[in-house]
């Protein structure tokens, strides 16, 4: 414990020097105004035999006594008061007679004249009445988690005070966090450049619509205790700062790092979707270099390592997320060796040859080769990226670990939502949902509905293909060419085969919220995921999920290269994108199933999806970056 500089004691009568314990006078002395001897108050007492004094406490300059509330007269306060004294009662049992101008408070207002402290910066604290006098000063206060009912009701309402949940220190250090006034070194450090919340325009904090994926299973871990701070980007117009505390009202210790709009552009929309994004979907040709782009995402990075590294506690681990950080590791490698560095990608990780398109390739690989850790969702990813560092002096540990989803989630959910889900007999649902992006071919999928009934006219009218494509965040550019050319080939299948009402693709260019999502799982016959390539594909896990959850038997048809191939196999009708044919025929196997061929195919994928928690999955991650 740390040694106090100042000490208030006797309820606020005696005032000392933290250092030897002497008087601070003339303070004391001040507050003892008019005090008649310990030895007058107890024998002008004596004649109530209900007050016992307390006896083995130090006490000067007061006299403490033990009396029962219903034997509390006025009788005996008059008395007190006739000897020019104050008193105070607390926890319906001690009765603490004073100097009449004692208390803890105004101890602390002489105190804090005395050195100079303005009241902003004092913060007191308190879990008995006897402590109510410290309220009243002007000072921030705490009424810790195991406070006297009586202190507590006698603060409600205040706004400077704060009622933590936690007892004891444990509150006190609460309310000094609240306050800013404490920085924490964490053992824990988590790296991401979204947050758990993002600022919508009118400046009000929204949290993503789905339950799974990265942001989500991290903000469960959160829930779950995790002791650990979140370093994060924030993009704020000028004059605006964010800092841990930012009314965003997560509970998580955010450490927002703050960007421009212009640094943002650069360092996201520009070097991570126009240099990086394609590298990681194997598509090189659609890479477009932008060196003073890349400067920025250089500096990003510089930053988040710079504010990764004030946050940690010595020997701490660090949990990066994804290609968006990519350098950090070699800037904390220089300036904080003793960190423990782990990198999970969520995203696919391509072979050297195609890595070796990256202008900056030697830049990435020398950072990450300074990793300690290297997560992957599949080990034909893992395999990649142990060939790209395979020259590297220092290579880091690798693991293979699949992300799921909360299926409990999602299957409450689900039972809650079927019964006023609509589902049409007579005419199947195709379903498709995802972000616009090139790498989930919706341009290839509208090609493959054309080929699907030219091949098979008998199908019009009996399917629809509805694809629910949320935009991009604003100022992307990378997909604009996809969308012009998704929105014409739309056109056009719809205009050669559309009949009496019917079209085959049903677009809608929206983003849904879960509960709408999980609706639309439930409508569906088959959902086609038909990604070129995709780091898990957790939109398939969640499919069956919610089928499995309500006895239906809805088909996946599933890229062969997304990673949620590698677990869920045969029991899906697995694609390749790459192959026009492929796409048009496999769809039309999954449309032309037995009722018997689809129930025992989603019982297999319900089996291979399993019941584990995606918070389990983070806890081994978080273990296997510590393990020496």
């Amino acid at each position: 414990m740390p040694r106090p500089r100042w000490i208030i004691a006797d309820v606020g009568a005696s005032v000392l020097d933290g250092l030897d314990h002497t008087p601070v006078e003339p303070l004391q002395s001040g507050l003892r105004a008019g005090w008649p001897g310990s030895d007058r108050v107890r024998a002008e007492l004596r004649r109530f035999p209900v007050l016992r004094y307390q006896n083995g406490v130090p006490q000067d300059g007061r006299c403490s006594f033990f009396v029962r509330p219903e034997d509390l007269t006025l009788d005996i306060t008059r008395a007190v008061e006739a000897l020019g004294c104050g008193w105070v009662y607390s926890a319906d049992r001690y009765l603490d007679v004073m100097p009449k101008g004692a208390s803890k408070g105004s101890a602390l207002s002489a105190l804090a004249r005395k050195q100079g402290w303005p009241m902003t910066t004092v913060l007191v604290a308190g879990d008995s009445r006897n402590d109510l006098s410290m309220f009243r000063i002007g000072a921030h206060g705490v009424a810790v988690g195991n406070s006297e009912a009586a202190l507590v009701a006698a603060l409600e309402g205040r706004e400077s005070v704060r009622l933590p949940r936690e007892p004891g220190a444990a509150g006190v250090l609460r309310a000094l966090l609240d306050l800013g006034w404490v920085e924490t070194a964490a053992p824990l450090v988590i790296g991401y450049h979204r947050p758990p919340v993002h600022r919508t325009p009118e400046g009000h904090w929204r949290e993503p619509s789905s339950p799974n994926g990265i942001l989500p299973t991290l903000r469960s871990l959160f829930s779950a205790g995790l002791d650990a701070t979140w370093v994060t980007a924030a993009v704020v117009p000028e004059g605006e700062r964010h800092s841990r505390v930012d009314g965003h009202g997560t509970e998580i210790p955010l450490s927002f790092l703050p960007l421009r709009p212009e640094q943002w552009r650069a360092y996201f929309h520009r070097a991570c979707k126009e240099v990086l994004w394609p590298i990681l979907m194997s598509q090189p040709d659609r890479l477009r270099f932008n060196p003073a782009a890349w400067r920025q995402y250089r500096t990003v990075n510089a930053r988040f390592a710079e504010r990764i590294a004030n946050e940690a506690g010595p020997g701490g681990t660090v949990w990066l997320h994804d290609y968006n950080l990519w350098l950090v590791p070699g800037f904390l490698h220089r300036t904080r060796p003793d960190l423990r560095v782990g990198l999970f990608h969520h995203t696919p990780f391509p072979p050297p040859d195609v890595l070796a398109a990256l202008p900056t390739a030697k830049e990435v690989r020398a950072s990450l080769g300074l990793l300690d850790w290297a997560g992957f969702h599949t080990g034909t990813f893992a395999g990649n990226f142990r060939s790209f560092l395979q020259d590297e002096p220092r290579r880091p540990r690798i693991g293979v670990h699949p992300l799921g989803v909360d299926r409990d989630a999602i299957e409450a959910m689900a039972r809650d939502r079927a019964p006023g889900v609509r589902r049409d007999d007579e005419c199947r649902l195709v379903l498709s949902i995802e972000r616009l992006d090139y790498t989930k071919a919706p341009v290839e999928k509208a090609e493959a509905i054309a080929l699907l009934l030219e091949r098979r006219p008998e199908l019009r009218g009996r399917f629809r293909f509805r694809l629910v494509c949320a935009p991009p965040e604003p100022g992307i550019t990378a997909y604009d060419a996809t969308l012009r050319e998704l929105r014409k080939r739309v056109a056009e299948v719809n205009d050669a085969w559309g009949r009496d009402g019917w079209l085959p693709i049903d677009y809608r260019p929206r983003p849904l919220s879960f509960s709408e999502v999980v609706d639309h799982y439930l409508a569906a016959d088959v959902l086609w995921v038909a990604s070129l390539q995709d780091g898990m594909n957790l939109t398939a896990k969640e499919f069956v999920a919610a089928q499995a959850a309500v006895g239906l038997s809805g088909v996946l048809v599933l890229s062969r290269h997304a990673g949620a191939a590698e677990e869920l196999g045969k029991a899906a009708v697995l694609t390749d994108p790459c192959s026009p044919d492929d796409l048009a025929d496999r769809l039309a196997q999954a449309l032309d199933l037995t009722p018997a061929e689809r129930h025992s195919r989603l019982t297999d994928l319900a089996a291979r999806l399993g019941h584990r928690h995606p918070t389990l999955w983070a806890a081994e991650i978080i273990a296997a970056i510590r393990r020496p």
